[in-house]
């Protein structure tokens, strides 16, 4: 692989009659953060549960660090760190114990420096004694984290890293995110939040129903589309939103409407909804 961390070709998986991905196709450079969009059920967790060789595809290929996840699995896992959506960790034992056992499983040398490190690195440290029952739901993520940065690897998939936390404990785990992308990390991460899509994501990919229906970075999308969106409500209580080109363009149409109206930046849902035609659900 000659220049991305992480590249497909083609990649499709079939569960029965059921086509989970299809087709994809995208690359990742060395330091960007890439992000995957959509819905749930879009097809993003299989494309990561493939990228991180826990999944094999029933078409297409797939390289991480150069290596083929099909070809060579046990040679793509040292490269990667992985938070997954759902919790995995032991509630019984401590914070401490938890990420000494995966320091032990992964061959991690000097295990007590780098587990106080990357516990510093999410404010954990102090909290390194308590079990993991004890935490709160956004501290148990920060503790997922900081377990996949123990093995010290180059590329990092998240997997919905946010979801179901409250939003400050969301920009908490947004400032993790950066500080580990300022270590020249290269990250992919799957999300169905919009404002977590353009807070992190130098670019994205936008998924719907499997399909990779566009892929830039969110200025350019949005830009694509119209700058400033008009909404207000029609007579059958429905909202109406009408894109436009330009804030000028917004105003021209808002002084036309009888009733109250907003005028706002687009965001990537308005890309979303251009393309599809549905909402992202939150």
């Amino acid at each position: 692989m000659p220049e991305g961390m992480i590249r497909v070709e083609g990649l499709g998986k079939d569960y029965g009659s059921i086509r989970a991905v299809d087709s994809v196709t995208f690359e990742i450079m060395r330091g960007e953060t890439f992000g995957l969009l959509g819905p749930n059920g879009a097809g993003k967790t299989t494309t990561i549960k493939i990228l991180t060789t826990l999944s094999k595809p029933s078409s297409g290929r797939a390289w991480v660090a150069g290596i083929d996840v099909v070809k060579d699995p046990s040679a793509v896992k040292p490269k990667i760190g992985v938070v997954p959506q759902e919790n995995n960790l032991d509630r019984e034992l401590t914070v401490h114990q938890n990420m000494f056992i995966y320091a032990m499983l992964h061959g991690v040398k000097d295990k007590h420096l780098k587990i106080e490190e990357k516990l510093r690195m999410v404010g954990l440290w102090e909290r390194r004694d308590s079990p993991v029952q004890f935490l709160s739901g956004g501290m148990q993520k920060r503790l997922l984290i900081a377990r996949a940065l123990l093995s010290e690897p180059s590329i990092f998939f998240l997997d919905e890293p946010t979801v179901g936390l409250d939003p400050q404990v969301r920009r908490e785990i947004w400032d993790t995110i950066r500080r580990i992308r300022a270590r020249g990390g290269t990250i992919l991460i799957t999300t169905h939040y919009i404002e977590e899509a353009e807070a992190l994501c130098d670019r994205v990919g936008i998924l719907s129903k499997g399909r990779l229906i566009a892929m830039d970075t969110p200025k350019n999308l949005k830009t694509e589309i119209g700058s400033h969106v008009v909404e207000f409500f029609k007579d059958d209580g429905s909202l109406k939103r009408v894109v436009c080109k330009s804030k000028e363009e917004a105003q021209r149409i808002a002084a036309r409407v009888n009733d109250t109206v907003t005028i706002r930046r687009s965001n990537l849902e308005d890309v979303f909804i251009k393309l599809t035609g549905e909402r992202i659900e939150r």
